[in-house]
């Protein structure tokens, strides 16, 4: 096999998928890019591993319940603490002094011994979820679905600081199921999902007009709408106005979830309540829909989805995640005629970006997000198992805690934003080699693993090291590792 198919192999593991591991180079180098094209032919399926995972809602009742628990049994012991207290003062008058030793702070104890006493169940379903995630993507053989997966969860981000119970369950529900199909379908679900709703503070939103807004004399919440056009479909200066904000705004009045504490069946399960949702037409970007249901706002994310603007918007961002952080202008073009034709299939997009010359002449300069780089780091090493606690807290080491971005924006994918962050890296990459020191051989990695794609002076580096750890590190911080 030629050098070059081998580097061009190289170049779709780590462009494209989730980095090398064993086996994967010599898998798909005699034809890399019919071997990406191969996988975005095959359907996505359910990870496995997942089924055993509660759903979004389950997770939301869940926490809700465990919440609901501590609450009361803080009440409980605070109450006892107060009677205890009376007791005492009624028992001890005479000396009122002594009667103080037992005040407020042992009452917040108790009721605070009393609420730990429930364990909270959302961290640990979050880490369950992590750990799905993680290795779906160490066990892919090229890992482009599930980069694709991770790109939409992005784009359509959610922040666990503020709905841990949902966040895991919200990627498999309305991401993962939707990112070789049809962009409206991936819309409607991520904008209809729960978590989506409690993100960005549409549960309680309700028109000035509403039955509910006229009884309580509360207002809209902008946030959904907004983000919508700017960050999911349009993107920012393309033609929307205020107005066309505060309109779609009203269509998505309604849009709630059934509360848990009257629900336990179905609470966190999405809900529209005509109570909330604001009376008669809107007009968005010059079209008006009447329908008054649910629907109104299905058929203005519809529309929105088929737009150019969109189309325009996620071509870029599709281009500029994988290919470049500049990327080609034929490049996007080409792909968002794609997008355009076909109806917003996201497969046939992506395809066309794999099938584009401009995706393969850029030189691999782009690095990668830190989330990439300790995937391919680990896949190089062949292991396939991971601990969810040690892979959550090195994210967030890297700037890049697990769907926690720290805005509806998500991270960004540019070398700017995380080029700062090298040195961090460094403690990361050290600590994993040191870790796996006395199981894997850096020049085994090198030679079976990444073969051609390590520069002579990095592996000669490599060779030179005191320690294998000291090798593996140098090896994970090589430029050669940390870009695509």
């Amino acid at each position: 096999m030629s050098s070059s198919a081998t580097a061009e192999a190289v170049l779709a593991l780590n462009r494209f998928g989730m980095g090398p591991r064993p086996g994967s180079i010599t898998a798909i180098e005699s034809d890399p890019r019919g071997a990406l094209i191969a996988e975005l032919e095959r359907a996505p399926t359910p990870l496995a591993a997942a089924s055993a995972l509660p759903s979004s809602t389950k997770a939301y009742r869940t926490v809700a319940d465990a919440n609901a628990k501590r609450q009361a049994k803080a009440i409980v012991a605070k109450k006892a603490q107060e009677k205890a207290k009376e007791q005492a003062k009624q028992q001890m008058a005479m000396a009122p002094a002594m009667a103080e030793g037992a005040g407020t702070t042992g009452e917040d104890m108790a009721a605070k011994v009393a609420a730990e006493a429930v364990p909270d169940p959302g961290r640990p379903i979050y880490l369950q979820e992590a750990k799905v995630r993680i290795e779906a993507a160490l066990a892919a053989e090229i890992g482009f679905t599930e980069r694709l997966v991770w790109f939409w969860s992005n784009h359509f981000c959610i922040s666990a600081d503020k709905i841990q119970s949902m966040s895991g369950a919200y990627e498999r529900e309305a991401i993962r199921p939707h990112v070789l199909g049809r962009f409206t379908d991936l819309l409607l679900a991520a904008e209809g999902h729960p978590a989506m709703l409690f993100y960005l503070d549409n549960l309680a939103s309700m028109g000035a007009n509403s039955t509910a807004g006229l009884n309580r004399s509360r207002g809209l919440n902008e946030n959904l709408a907004r983000e919508i056009l700017e960050l999911h479909t349009l993107g920012v200066r393309s033609g929307y106005s205020q107005q066309d904000i505060v309109s779609f705004a009203n269509v998505l009045t309604g849009w709630t979830l059934l509360p848990p504490g009257d629900n336990p069946e179905h609470g966190g399960e999405f809900s529209f309540n005509p109570r909330l949702h604001e009376p008669g037409a809107q007009t968005v970007l010059g079209k008006t829909y009447d329908d008054e249901s649910a629907e109104q706002g299905r058929a203005v994310l519809r529309d929105l989805a088929v737009r150019p603007e969109t189309a325009t918007h996620l071509a870029s961002k599709l281009a500029r995640h994988f290919v470049a952080d500049q990327p080609p202008p034929a490049l996007v073009e080409r792909m968002a005629r794609t997008f355009l034709d076909s109806a917003g299939d996201l497969r046939e997009t992506t395809k066309t970006m794999v099938a584009s010359p401009e995706a393969w002449a850029q030189p691999p300069t782009k690095l990668k997000r830190p989330g990439e780089w300790v995937v391919g780091m680990v896949r190089a090493t062949g292991i396939t198992q991971t601990d969810a606690t040690r892979y959550t807290a090195g994210q967030a080491l890297l700037g890049e805690p697990l769907w926690r971005p720290s805005s509806p924006k998500g991270y960004a994918d540019d070398e700017a934003t995380w080029i700062d962050g090298m040195g961090r890296r460094l403690d990361v990459a050290n600590n994993f080699a040191e870790r796996i020191a006395g199981t894997v051989d850096p020049r085994q990695v090198v030679e079976n693993v990444l073969r051609s794609s390590i520069s002579p002076q990095a592996q000669e580096a490599i060779a030179r090291a005191e320690s294998r750890q000291q090798a593996l590190t140098l090896l994970f911080m090589s430029a050669d590792f940390q870009r695509r």
